[in-house]
């Protein structure tokens, strides 16, 4: 992702995701699934005390690289290795897609999350990853003519080819999330499917206004979850 992301990120879900993780002024955060770290360096920039945790010791690795002064940990989200109530926020940053045991993970998150505390999440949308491993239907010029959605109910993992990588993604329908949020005593306090901001490119952003492409979800951990 380098500094300014991709275009989702950069146009769609940054200008959503940063200020909902400042509006708290939370003192410290964790994400999950930080990847090259890029969401920790943004928070780091704006004096919160970010610490990341990624599975791929690749990713750590020029994480630590880019970011030598930062915190981050090779780590599953199924098991975080974190004391109960260490962070105030607590960001999932397109990283649900990417973990097996979502039932696991999230429990993991609301743990190390303080009483008062919010757990941030941007995901695909689960009618996005029904069918991310076709894409979209076009005619005999190339045009996108829709975007199928198909076996929404049935959960399974695919492999993606992007930006020169492959990688597995899984699909879920959007209950299976919210059945393992709400599981974990966590309250909904804010949900959003953004568009692409006005800076967005209109050639590209047209395509994200067509499709439910990202959401974002805001959860409260109230301070008698334990």
């Amino acid at each position: 992702m380098g500094e300014s992301g991709d275009f989702g990120r950069r146009y769609v879900l940054d200008p959503v995701m940063l200020p909902r993780a400042l509006a708290g002024s939370p003192r410290n955060a964790l994400d999950v699934g930080c990847g090259e770290g890029r969401f920790c360096r943004m928070l780091e920039s704006r004096d919160v005390d970010a610490v990341g945790v990624d599975p791929t010791p690749a990713l750590i690795a020029t994480a630590r690289a880019r970011d030598p002064r930062g915190t981050y940990v090779k780590a599953a989200a199924e098991r975080l290795p974190f004391r109960d109530g260490a962070f105030d926020l607590v960001v999932s940053y397109l990283s649900l897609i990417d973990i097996p045991d979502v039932e696991a993970a999230i429990p993991e998150m609301a743990r190390v999350l303080k009483p008062g505390g919010n757990l941030l999440i941007a995901n695909l949308t689960s009618f996005n990853t029904a069918c991310a491993d076709a894409g979209w239907i076009r005619d005999a010029d190339g045009r996108r003519v829709h975007y199928p959605i198909d076996h929404y109910l049935e959960e399974r993992a695919m492999w993606i080819d992007y930006r020169g990588i492959r990688i597995v993604n899984h699909h879920r329908p959007l209950s299976t999330y919210l059945r393992a949020l709400l599981g974990a005593g966590l309250v909904l306090t804010h949900f959003d499917e953004p568009a692409a901001s006005a800076a967005a490119p209109a050639s590209r952003a047209a395509a994200y206004a067509r499709v439910p492409w990202f959401l974002v979800m805001e959860w409260l951990k109230p301070a008698s979850v334990g």
